[in-house]
């Protein structure tokens, strides 16, 4: 069966909690069938952040929706905050910490889309069902 979904509200998809953050990934290939990008929210506690990575067959752009943060991209490192967008071609090193006492709030966006069931994946993510959210 084909995904045909095309309006997502963040209540019908699950909740993915890591130690850096939380994350509801609103479009992906399972999701609303899209073969060509994902995108989600992404909350980023105060002082932290995840650690250079890289995603070695997708871009990605993360568009900043609140809060302040540093963005690195390979060697070059950036104040970042609402309204601004940064661009990650595939396989450079990034990271975004988040340097304010509030959340830094975020949408990220793969293309292709796979990053993001990387992250669901990974040992130390918790995922709550939709509807099910994470103890304050």
């Amino acid at each position: 069966m084909v995904a045909e979904k095309r309006f997502v509200r963040a209540d019908e998809v699950e909740t993915i909690q890591l130690d850096w953050g939380t994350l509801k990934w609103m479009n992906t290939p399972e999701l609303t069938g899209s073969e060509a990008f994902s995108a989600g929210v992404v909350l980023l506690e105060p002082g932290k952040g995840h650690e250079r990575h890289t995603h070695p067959d997708s871009e990605e752009i993360l568009y900043f929706l609140s809060g302040e943060g540093t963005q690195t991209i390979a060697d070059e490192e950036r104040d970042v905050g609402p309204g601004e967008m940064v661009y990650i071609p595939a396989g450079v090193e990034h990271s975004t910490i988040n340097t304010s006492w509030e959340p830094l709030r975020f949408i990220a966006v793969y293309g292709p889309p796979g990053p993001e069931a990387e992250i669901r994946d990974l040992a130390e993510a918790t995922v709550f069902p939709p509807g099910e959210y994470p103890d304050a």
